[in-house]
C-alpha cells in the first residue's frame, strides 16, 4: 500500500480521501469532496510508520469515476 493522506481541518486530520496513487510532487485519491481546482489544502501524509504534513493545491479533476490530483508545494 502506497500510504495513507488525511485532510488537515482546524488542526484535526479527517479521512476524506482514498489514496490511489503517491509520488514525489503529485497524489492521486478519489474523495466524496470535489475541491476547487487551485485550491490549497493541508494533508497530513502517513507512509511506512512516519507522518508529514504538506500543503497541496488542487491540480485536476480526471477520469471516471473522479480523480483529484494534488501537487505537492515545496
Amino acid at each position: 500500500m502506497p500510504g495513507h493522506v488525511l485532510l488537515v481541518d482546524d488542526g484535526r486530520p479527517r479521512d476524506v480521501f482514498e489514496l490511489v496513487s503517491l509520488d514525489d510532487a503529485v497524489i492521486r485519491a478519489r474523495s466524496a469532496f470535489l475541491f476547487e481546482v487551485g485550491e490549497e489544502l493541508q494533508l497530513r501524509i502517513e507512509q511506512d510508520g512516519t507522518s508529514r504534513e504538506v500543503t497541496a493545491r488542487v491540480r485536476a479533476h480526471t477520469g471516471d469515476p473522479k480523480l483529484t490530483e494534488l501537487e505537492l508545494i515545496p
